[in-house]
């Protein structure tokens, strides 16, 4: 083989290795940094991962709100109309949370089955549902149920 054709080979050669290598450490940190949705439904079948950072969301039960009277401590059941999730938050809950509303909370699952929150997201307005929870109540049939009441 020529010198001038080894040459060639040898950097498509490094630059093939190069682009497996940036494309190997893409994927890796995706995967570290994705944070899949569950529905309560999904967590309750054991679908969710135990002490790995998840999505979770539905409909917060009317009158399961608990705060504790000395820290910001607060838990709550979330349910997509056919099974419930308790989720405990340490920390302020977002202006617009509230009982009756759908919400979206991050955190990791515990062996006990609570969802062991970091952040809480709430919907910004009447009219609003996350995609995620309005996809599971839609999935689980309780969405027209939700829809009638919101009438209301």
């Amino acid at each position: 083989m020529n010198p001038a054709r080894k040459r060639r080979l040898i950097v498509v050669l490094l630059i093939v290795v190069g682009v497996a290598i940036a494309v190997a450490l893409a994927l890796s940190a995706l995967r570290q940094n994705i944070n899949l949705f569950y529905t309560p439904s999904q967590i309750v079948a054991g679908e969710a991962p135990i002490d790995t950072r998840i999505r979770a969301g539905g409909m917060v039960e009317r009158g399961s709100l608990k705060r504790s009277q000395d820290s910001l401590q607060v838990s709550f059941v979330v349910s997509d109309g056919v099974q419930h999730v308790t989720i405990s938050y340490h920390g302020i809950l977002p202006d617009l949370f509230r009982e009756g509303q759908g919400i979206v909370a991050l955190g990791k699952l515990n062996p006990a089955g609570v969802l062991v929150a970091d952040q809480v997201l709430a919907k910004h307005d009447e009219n609003y549902m996350p995609p995620e929870v309005t996809k599971a109540m839609q999935d689980s049939g309780m969405y027209k149920q939700f829809e009638d009441q919101k009438e209301r």
